[in-house]
């Protein structure tokens, strides 16, 4: 398992989403499992077909670090929306959790340098830019 990667629960009916803290070397062997079934890693995608409403973007502003998700807003819909906001910079990862009707913006009050930002979809998944 890889630092920072996601992962799902499969059972239709659980909303248990983790993130590795920690890599390790195990391979294959390493497995964590929610209601006795391996939960599954989500792909990071970067490019979003349609209309660009998934890709995370970074702007520099006065306070600090905003990402915006999408060049077209996301929908915040109680069954669609974006759950949380990543900006990572070198060894630093700064989250802001999101909930439905709330804009799907963060402003993290840092300057960062190599910025790159994530976030999670309750539909699509995880996503980078």
């Amino acid at each position: 398992m890889e630092r920072l990667q996601v992962i799902q629960c499969q059972d239709a009916d659980c909303h248990n989403w983790l993130e590795v803290l920690v890599g390790c070397d195990c391979g294959d062997e390493c497995e964590i499992a929610c209601h006795d079934t391996p939960m599954k890693t989500l792909p990071v995608q970067t490019a979003d077909k349609t209309t660009e409403k998934h890709v995370p973007l970074i702007q520099s502003v006065p306070e600090g670090t905003k990402v915006v998700v999408g060049s077209t807003l996301h929908p915040m819909l109680e069954n669609h929306y974006i759950m949380m906001i990543e900006l990572m910079d070198g060894d630093y990862v700064y989250r802001k959790y999101l909930k439905p009707g709330e804009a799907p913006e963060a402003v993290f009050p840092i300057k960062a340098k190599n910025p790159v930002a994530r976030e999670l979809c309750n539909l699509h998944g995880l996503w980078k830019g």
